[in-house]
């Protein structure tokens, strides 16, 4: 009796901290301001419509980020073998420079943004953060067909980017 209360109980406390997996960005999410690596101040929906028609692979990181670092190796496996994607790198670095001095030391290839809303801005919000790497992909009809993995190698991913 004891298991089956205990087994509920833990049921349904993952049922119910489970994250919801959307197939569109929130209006707010699309609003949220960017800065680019060139110091320009964009919104999410015009750094999506850049990549119209496009499968697009985001990758929510900081240089400062043990696990991140740790799976750029695979991300930049991934990015080798799926040449037609987009990679849209999105970092919660605490500032313009420490991101900048990141992708340059790291030898980052794609598009690189600053969240300056940061994990509580709309953006962060509507991803629900609470760890990063956070890797998302958006189908070429503008989708979002994965939304919460902490791996670039999870099957899901990968089975995404097969398709």
């Amino acid at each position: 009796m004891k298991k089956s209360i205990v087994f509920v109980f833990i049921t349904m406390l993952l049922v119910s901290c489970s994250v919801e997996n959307p197939t569109e960005f929130s209006e707010k999410a699309l609003n949220d301001v960017f800065t680019s690596i060139n110091n320009e101040e964009v919104k999410f929906k015009e750094i999506l419509e850049k990549n119209k028609g496009k499968k697009i692979v985001i990758d929510v990181w900081a240089s400062w980020c043990k696990d991140c670092l740790e799976n750029l190796p695979d991300v930049k496996k991934q990015q080798e073998e799926n040449s037609e994607v987009a990679y849209l790198y999105l970092s919660l670095d605490r500032d313009l420079d420490s991101w900048k001095e990141g992708v340059k030391r790291l030898k980052l290839k794609g598009q690189h943004y600053f969240m300056k809303s940061g994990w509580e801005g709309s953006f962060g919000k509507f991803l629900a953060l609470s760890w990063i790497p956070r890797y998302l992909v958006i189908d070429e009809e503008g989708k979002i067909a994965v939304f919460n993995k902490t791996k670039i190698t999870d099957s899901v991913i990968i089975k995404e980017l097969k398709k």
